[in-house]
C-alpha cells in the first residue's frame, strides 16, 4: 500500500462524524477567547494603565487561538469532500 493510499484513507470519514468533530474543535477556542478577554477585563480593572498592553497581547492571542477553530474548518472540508 503506497503512502498515497494510505493518506487519501485517512480522511475517509463519515460526514457527520466530521461535522460532530469540526463542533467539538470549535468549543476550544470558543473557550479560549472567552479566557483571553476575561483575563483583559480583570487585568484592565486591576491594573488601568496596563490598558494598552493587555489589548495588544490579547488581540494577538485572539488571532492564534482563532486560526486553530479555522484549521479545524479546513479538517471538516477535507473529511467530507
Amino acid at each position: 500500500m503506497s503512502a498515497i493510499t494510505v493518506a487519501q484513507n485517512a480522511f475517509d470519514l463519515n460526514p457527520g462524524l466530521a461535522a460532530i468533530g469540526y463542533g467539538l474543535a470549535a468549543i476550544g477556542p470558543g473557550i479560549g477567547v472567552g479566557l483571553i478577554f476575561s483575563s483583559v477585563i480583570s487585568g484592565t480593572a486591576r491594573q488601568p494603565e496596563a490598558r494598552g498592553v493587555l489589548l495588544g497581547l490579547a488581540w494577538t492571542t485572539f488571532a492564534i487561538v482563532e486560526v486553530l477553530a479555522l484549521l479545524g474548518f479546513v479538517v471538516y472540508f477535507l473529511a467530507t469532500g
